[in-house]
């Protein structure tokens, strides 16, 4: 596969106090004709995180129609699990009601942060995503010790799968993480039955992070599309016959850096959408998401 990159789409400039950079981890829900809502995840001034949304015509140029005023989910009180900032992860349907599943933040001591996961449902008569809790709705564990994050939510009949990362270790440096993929398995989307199964693990000794993995399923096959890191981010692609079983395929992943300019240094955090018979991933680049976010199509 090729995807065609179409633009950057939307870069954070101090909208708001509570979006002065970064717009990353995206998910496009549609509104109407060419219309997409595009939530993210930005930054403060002190680097704690918020989810927002700017609604964008996805035809370049890429008309921004409007931009949220207010986050839709900010951070917690200190002391709870998110209180250094929220990121998005996954926006999913559960029994009729909209389910986002998110990132929760605390800044560590003796490591850098610490993650868990989050769950916030949307409120038709107050228009407002609420969170579930004040606790995560996952948490560190037996089989997940040190720190896990950005999850992916697929309905696969009457089970709802679930694709996150979690720290194999865990030190003083970035690189000590070994974070890799697991999977879980849940009847109604909020109590997760989860045995430590690693569905994605590293290639070689250089790349020790993968994150935020996309999942759909076309003709009884799992495709996944996430970001892997050794140097540097890059998308990554994978392939699965049951869901738990992965087999990378990053070759055929179909879109890498360009020579210049926003996206340059790297790749990472795909989200891919449905449109008019065409398919599109939205995703970042250089920063993590600090040089905003771009579009791309697959040919």
């Amino acid at each position: 596969m090729t995807w065609k990159k179409l633009g950057q789409v939307f870069v954070p400039d101090n909208h708001h106090s509570w979006m002065q950079t970064h717009a990353a981890n995206t998910v496009a829900e549609h509104l109407q004709d060419d219309l997409f809502r595009v939530y993210f995840s930005c930054r403060d001034k002190d680097n704690r995180s918020s989810i927002g949304y700017v609604d964008v015509d996805i035809n370049p140029p890429f008309t921004i129609a409007e931009i949220s005023e207010k986050p839709v989910l900010v951070r917690g009180e200190e002391g709870l699990f998110d209180d250094s900032g929220v990121s998005l992860s996954c926006i999913t349907t559960v029994q009729g009601k909209k389910f986002m599943y998110y990132l929760g933040w605390n800044l560590g001591v003796t490591v850098p942060w610490r993650n868990s996961i989050g769950l916030a449902i949307y409120n038709e008569q107050t228009g407002q995503f609420e969170k579930y809790s004040k606790a995560p709705l996952l948490d560190r564990s037996e089989v997940d010790p040190y720190s896990i994050s950005y999850p992916f939510v697929l309905q696969d009949g009457n089970l709802f799968r679930m694709w996150y990362g979690s720290n194999l270790s865990w030190g003083k440096d970035q690189k000590d993480m070994a974070h890799v993929i697991k999977y879980a398995e849940s009847s109604d989307g909020i109590s997760w039955k989860r045995d430590g199964t690693v569905a994605l693990n590293f290639e070689n000794d250089q790349e020790y992070a993968m994150s935020r993995p996309f999942v759909i399923k076309e003709s009884g096959v799992y495709c996944m599309w996430y970001s892997y890191r050794g140097a540097a981010y890059r998308i990554g692609y994978a392939e699965s016959s049951d869901g738990v079983e992965w087999t990378r395929k990053d070759a055929l992943a179909g879109i890498d850096v360009s020579p210049s300019g926003w996206d340059s240094e790297t790749v990472e955090y795909p989200f891919i959408f449905g449109h008019k018979g065409l398919k599109y991933m939205l995703y970042n680049g250089n920063g993590y998401g600090k040089t905003g976010f771009g579009l791309a199509i697959l040919e």
